[in-house]
């Protein structure tokens, strides 16, 4: 039986921070994956490190958020100076594009709300469709206007995922793919973890499996209300570049390629793609820029977000078992793989730091 000082359980983006951060620490660990059959939120996202409108009515979450957006720069470098990954991090801006005058007054005012409540303030603008067209040339005529913030930007999330493994095993940190979690134990001071590959052992464990972890979190007496919500995308031919600022569902990536996708479903864990979805993704696309009317698909997919009944992010302990369930991967990236590392080293989630991130239906305190 393998120890180690932690075991993260879970390979994607969350689990890969958490690993690489603790090993950067100096810390022993094994990060245990399920390997490439798994539900990985990497593919399906649009990779925004996105600020505005994040935690409008939780200003913790709000403050987690801006925080992390502000350290992407410096995990950016990190790992590309470690590695040799660059992860095509760029902060130009974005926008959010709002379709009804309604719509554009109502985003502005929550924005504003939000400011009003957190530590670290958001900045941003309100703009008419005629400013918004200053930073968007290719903008279309049907579009009220939108919000434009400087603190958004985006990064290949892919390319993210794979400096971070990369750069967690430079560090010493042993990553086993295709070793799915089938059980877990306390055993003494430690923990157990069962896969079909054997068992292994740690001091202490972080729940990092997105999905999984609602079925792993109760055999360690802690609580992960999380379910599946269906994004579909849609990936275009290389076109010029036309999109000097992004778009919340819109990204450019720096190949040229635009990747497309704001679609929300409860369809439990199907990932598939349907046409009506597709088409009325293309048809809010083509109105907020007409000229991708012209553009072919090249493909599309479905993947699957992992969600909380708030949305808000869940972190809980209990005696060394840590259980982190969280929908942005890419934007709290560096706040896993360094803000979060001194809390795992600690032993626990210290209840105040973690008021807003309890899971409702915990019957456990944090601990």
């Amino acid at each position: 039986m393998t120890a180690a000082d932690y075991i993260i359980v879970g390979g994607g983006i969350v689990g890969a921070s958490i690993a690489y951060g603790l090993a950067r620490a100096g810390e022993s660990v094994t990060l245990l994956d399920q390997g490439d059959v798994a539900f990985r939120a990497a593919r399906g996202n649009l990779g925004n490190v996105w600020v505005q409108g994040k935690g409008v009515t939780v200003p913790d979450y709000a403050d987690l958020t801006r925080q992390a957006a502000l350290d992407w720069p410096q995990l950016a470098a990190m790992l590309q100076d470690e590695t040799g990954i660059d992860l095509h991090f760029r902060r130009p801006g974005a926008a959010f594009v709002c379709f009804t005058e309604e719509e554009l007054q109502r985003r502005g005012k929550a924005l504003a709300a939000s400011n009003a409540d957190t530590r670290i303030k958001n900045t941003f603008e309100v703009l008419d469709r005629d400013a918004l067209a200053e930073r968007l040339p290719m903008l279309g005529p049907d579009v009220a206007g939108g919000t434009f913030s400087p603190d958004d930007g985006a990064a290949n999330p892919l390319f993210l995922l794979r400096a971070l493994i990369a750069g967690f095993i430079a560090r010493g940190g042993r990553y086993l793919p295709r070793h799915t979690v089938t059980d877990l134990a306390r055993d003494g001071q430690g923990f157990v973890a069962q896969t079909g590959q054997g068992a292994f052992r740690c001091g202490r464990i972080v729940l990092a499996s997105g999905l999984g972890n609602a079925e792993l979190a109760p055999k360690l007496g802690l609580s992960a209300p999380v379910r599946p919500v269906r994004g579909q995308i849609l990936i275009t031919e290389k076109l010029q570049p036309f999109l000097p600022v992004n778009v919340s569902f819109i990204r450019q990536t720096v190949e040229g390629g635009c990747i497309i996708g704001e679609s929300s479903e409860e369809v439990g864990t199907d990932d598939g793609t349907t046409l009506p979805i597709l088409r009325e993704t293309a048809r809010r696309a083509i109105t907020v820029f007409p000229m991708l009317a012209r553009a072919r698909v090249v493909r599309a997919w479905g993947a699957l977000r992992i969600m909380t009944p708030t949305g808000v992010p869940v972190y809980q302990s209990r005696d060394g078992a840590f259980v982190v369930c969280v929908h942005s991967g890419v934007t709290l990236a560096p706040w896993h793989a360094m803000g979060l590392i001194p809390h795992l080293v600690a032993g626990r989630f210290d209840p105040q730091t973690f008021r807003s991130f309890q899971p409702e239906d915990a019957d456990v305190p944090a601990a």
